[in-house]
Parts: structure tokens; sequence; C-alpha cells
């Protein structure tokens, strides 16, 4: 059973500090910020409530597309990543090297549960497996800033079946990996910074790659 919510306010008029917190813990009925006494002034509905018509509603058909993960370290990242993988309808995620797969407790923190709904598998050499997926018919799409990308909102439609890569935080995309991939895909930056978080640019790569399919096709 999903543990039920409110919203609380310090009653200190300097302070007023609002947060929210599981119905019946005691500990935090004081303010976090100042020490001073709260009140509930909202009650949450248990989280997944309102999906619940969503999750009775007959699935949507879409052309296969899956993750390939190829050391990518942090465990909240790949949580954050199966997160966006289920969000997007992909069928798999390959977790491979070093990345943690979800029999690390860590991962169910930023994974919220769909790591229960996406399928995985863990290989220990993605270019060996990035050969399998292309001998079964997948393409490879690797997400990258690489001097050959091209922008993903500049990108041709998707083919089907496809398996979208992302890399090492640090080192990117395996070379002889992204030598298996038919197009490199980039997100387009107006900061200083030419890159964003594996796990946020894999989301938006993923979803925006998805709606390209359902428009398409």
């Amino acid at each position: 059973m999903n543990a039920s919510y409110e919203i609380r306010e310090c009653v200190e008029a300097t302070c007023r500090f609002r947060f929210p917190m599981a119905t019946g813990q005691l500990a935090h009925e004081r303010c976090p910020w100042c020490g001073g006494r709260t009140q509930v002034v909202r009650r949450l509905a248990p989280p997944g409530d309102a999906l619940s018509d969503r999750r009775d509603a007959a699935p949507v058909a879409l052309p296969a597309m899956a993750g390939l993960l190829d050391n990518v370290r942090s465990v909240f990242n790949v949580g954050s990543i199966f997160r966006s993988a289920d969000g997007a309808g992909l069928s798999h995620l390959y977790l491979c090297g070093v990345t943690p797969t979800p029999d690390h407790r860590k991962l169910a923190k930023t994974a919220l549960g769909a790591e229960q709904h996406v399928a995985w598998s863990h290989h220990r050499n993605s270019v060996l497996l990035a050969d399998a997926l292309l001998a079964e018919g997948w393409t490879l799409w690797a997400l990258e800033t690489h001097t050959a990308a091209i922008s993903l909102l500049d990108a041709p439609s998707p083919p089907s079946p496809l398996v979208l890569v992302a890399g090492s935080e640090v080192t990117g995309v395996d070379p002889d990996l992204l030598a298996r991939c038919a197009q490199c895909v980039a997100i387009p930056m107006a900061g200083r910074k030419q890159s964003l978080n594996v796990a946020t640019a894999f989301g938006v790569a993923a979803v925006l790659l998805r709606n390209c399919v359902r428009n398409d096709r």
C-alpha cells in the first residue's frame, strides 16, 4: 500500500517554511528550518493514485525502442534513466560494464519503481552486445557530443527497432561502440556548457525520439 503524504507549513510568521512529508512522521512535525511548530495545510493522495486510470487502459502499441548504457557509473543516474525509459515506453535497458543494475539497493531512490516495469539485462562487453543487436536487426544511435553529431531537433525519423546508446559520464561512448552506431545525435545547447548530465540527456533524447516515432508512423 502506498503511503499518504501531507504538506506542512511553519506557523512562525518570520519563517513560514513549507514542505511535504509522509503522514505520521512525528519527528518532522517541527520545522526543519527554524525548529518552530508546523501545521498540516494540505493532505495529498498516495503517489500514483492519479495514474490508476492510465494503468488500467490498454497499452499503446509503439515501435520497438531500447536503451544501452555503457559504463554509466552513477547508480542515481541509472535509476533516473530507468524512470525516463519507462516514461518514454522503452522496452529494454541493456546495462553494460560497470553500469549498476536494479540489484543495487540505492537505484530505487531515483527510479521510483520504474525498475520494476522496464526489462533489463547486464552485459560485460558493450561492443560484443552491439554486434549481437545489429545481427538481430536493431539500429544503434549514439547520444554523444561528437563532431559528427547532428541535432536531435534536425534528426531524421528514427528507424525501428532502435537502440539509444549513452556512455560514461566522463569518457563518453566507447569509440568501438560508437563505430557501430549508424547515427550520432546531440541535444543543442545554448549556454557555456556543451552537455547535460547523462540522465537528463537520456530522458530528453528518449522522449524526443519517441515522439518522432509516434508522429511519423
